[in-house]
């Protein structure tokens, strides 16, 4: 079997990759529909890769992972990964999680992160009834994440937040010590959402990045008798192309709210560190970015091996990152909580798509199936519907010569 083409289109808001080969099999994965600008970076890796044996997926990757970087740079190369996995398992007729070395459970938590409504004016009670509409989800998640402090919207709705002034601009560009207003609406946020919740559900954090390490302890320590799951990428993360482990070893040990990172890290070696130091508690690859479902089962087993355990991410990834994200955590070691459940971009997406169990979630899990590959397949005539006109071809077989 040969690679012939691999080709990227939008298929509503959401960048889709296709690997074509020689035998009529092909494979996808999904790009999170924040980066649909990274599809223009796949001119680097489809000529090192035509003509290839896509079953062979590390000899495949060995030609191409040298050449991403920290989120969104490594989406691409992941999004291959995933696919040449969707590919050989076709190919085999099994589940790619027997390809990565087989399921160790059927079912597997998944936690909210996704599921939504209006934070309005931002203050506690607004926190509140956000937390109150999620409780309430038939899905019925038993951990449910809320962005905080510097993730979202919650300091440019707080006078007097930082002592820094507020920039604008998309994904959390603000940073620095926080004032006593900023801390005090921040716990009276998780106060209130934690009395929603009660004691049977359990509250995670999307807390940063930008935060100095004084004031997350300050705040942690405030936190600690809420419970909370794990006060996410205070320091660094989502697209900050660095990490910070001594900042994070810092704050780990003087608090007993679980720290986490790691949803913007590219490959291992970005991860080394972070858990040979214990930086953190829970670390949360991304397969979509952390250079796909090998590379992120291979970092989970290492971090194992130092009692740390693993929340991958991947809320913006669509019906196809869920379907990665099932394959991939069905195989993970003890270490794992939950992976953090993706919606669809548009509410279509459930006709396109046919390979999950109806419902999707139930009672906060969902089932690990065995069909081949990735485990899902397009309705390729109802899908077309959606693609830009400019990608009307994406569906078809014919390679044009180069």
């Amino acid at each position: 079997m040969r690679i012939t083409d691999i080709r990227c289109a939008r298929i509503g808001r959401s960048p889709v990759l296709r690997i074509l080969t020689d035998e009529g099999i092909d494979g996808f994965a999904e790009i999170e529909f924040s980066k649909p600008y990274v599809a223009a970076t796949l001119g680097v890796y489809r000529p090192l890769l035509l003509g290839a044996d896509p079953t062979e997926v590390e000899r495949c990757m060995l030609r191409i992972r040298r050449m991403g970087a920290s989120k969104p740079w490594g989406a691409v190369v992941s999004a291959i990964e995933i696919a040449l996995w969707d590919v050989a398992g076709k190919a085999l007729g099994v589940p790619v999680h027997r390809l990565l070395g087989g399921k160790v459970r059927d079912r597997i938590r998944v936690y909210n992160g996704g599921v939504r409504t209006s934070l309005g004016a931002h203050t506690p009670e607004d926190y509140a009834a956000s937390m109150a509409h999620m409780a309430a989800a038939p899905e019925k998640f038993s951990i449910i994440k809320e962005g905080v402090g510097l993730h979202g919207f919650m300091a440019p709705h707080t006078p007097d937040f930082l002592y820094n002034d507020l920039r604008e601009g998309p994904l959390h560009p603000n940073r620095g010590f926080l004032t006593p207003s900023g801390i005090s609406r921040i716990v009276d946020a998780v106060a209130a959402m934690k009395d929603v919740l009660g004691p049977e559900r359990r509250l995670a954090l999307d807390m940063g990045p930008g935060w100095t390490v004084p004031d997350a302890l300050r705040v942690l320590r405030e936190l600690e008798r809420f419970d909370i799951a794990w006060a996410e990428d205070i320091l660094t993360g989502d697209f900050v192309p660095w990490n910070d482990v001594a900042g994070y070893r810092e704050i780990t040990t003087a608090t007993t709210v679980p720290t986490h990172t790691g949803e913007q890290l590219y490959l291992r070696q970005n991860f080394r560190e972070l858990i040979e130091t214990r930086a953190v508690r829970v670390i949360g690859p991304d397969p979509g970015d952390v250079g796909g479902l090998a590379e992120l089962k291979w970092i989970a087993e290492f971090a194992d091996l130092y009692g740390i355990g693993i929340a991958p991410h991947g809320v913006s990834s669509g019906l196809l990152g869920l379907a990665a994200l099932i394959q991939v955590s069905a195989t993970l070691p003890d270490n794992l909580i939950a992976f953090e459940y993706p919606l669809a971009t548009d509410p279509w997406w459930y006709d396109i798509v046919d390979g999950f169990t109806e419902p999707i979630v139930r009672d906060g899990y969902v089932t690990v199936g065995d069909r081949p590959g990735l485990g899902i397949e397009f309705d390729r005539t109802a899908a077309r519907a959606h693609l830009d006109p400019a990608d009307a071809g994406f569906f078809d077989w014919t390679v044009t010569e180069d």
